[in-house]
């Protein structure tokens, strides 16, 4: 006859003294020693990058022309003028020299007649088309399609120019006609700016730009040719 047994039993074929399994005992000095060998690995493997990254070694501007090669690649990507300490700071260079072989890169440009020309204007150096091939720039630019400022927007530039900061009431004083869609212009094109208020009559001020200098290739306002001959009517506005 069949034997009848507990399902419970039938199923347990281990043996009633044998333990179930648990969690495997580890020596607690070799698990600290487990977990500080992994990152010691990623720490091989960022030393090497490292040393990788060292042994590309930069080119050695203290060659003549090795530099010259440099501060070609930096001016060639401002977009304002930078000054001397900045670039040889860049380069770890003395800026004695640095400011010496600008110079001599600037007179080598103007007597190669190459199509850039280096130049010192506002706060620094920068590479500018030269005035030679400026027609062939604007064609490519601006379609053939030249802009011009108007006589009108000159004049009343020239006026802020030698007379800044001044009101938008004493240019239109001195050209004795309205002045609010020339002033507009110029401040769109990016040559003059508002700095503040007249304390007097409460208008804005205006001033020529970073931008007005390097256009006109000038490093500072005390390069402007002298006022006289060119606007003799500007001085009547100190008595407006």
């Amino acid at each position: 006859m069949p034997v009848d047994t507990d399902p419970a039993e039938a199923g347990d074929t281990t043996p009633a003294d044998a333990e179930a399994p648990g969690p495997v005992d580890t020596d607690p000095a070799e698990a600290e020693a487990g977990e500080a060998e992994a990152p010691e690995a990623g720490g091989e493997e960022d030393t090497s990058l490292v040393a990788v990254a060292q042994d590309r070694a930069l080119p050695d501007v203290e060659e003549h022309d090795t530099l010259v090669s440099a501060l070609e690649a930096m001016l060639l990507v401002v977009d304002t003028p930078v000054d001397e300490e900045t670039l040889a700071g860049a380069l770890e260079q003395p800026v004695d020299r640095v400011t010496e072989v600008l110079r001599t890169m600037a007179e080598d440009y103007t007597d190669a007649g190459r199509g850039i020309d280096l130049r010192r204007s506002g706060e620094g150096w920068r590479l500018y088309t030269r005035d030679t091939y400026a027609p062939f720039v604007e064609k490519l630019l601006l379609d053939g399609q030249r802009s011009k400022l108007t006589r009108a927007a000159l004049e009343t530039l020239a006026v802020i120019a030698y007379r800044q900061p001044v009101t938008r009431s004493r240019v239109a004083a001195v050209r004795g006609v309205n002045v609010d869609g020339v002033i507009r212009t110029l401040v769109q094109r990016g040559l003059i700016e508002e700095t503040g208020t007249d304390g007097e009559t409460g208008g804005t001020l205006y001033v020529t730009t970073e931008l007005f200098l390097e256009r006109l290739g000038l490093e500072s306002l005390n390069d402007l040719p002298p006022i006289a001959p060119l606007l003799p009517e500007v001085d009547s506005i100190d008595d407006i």
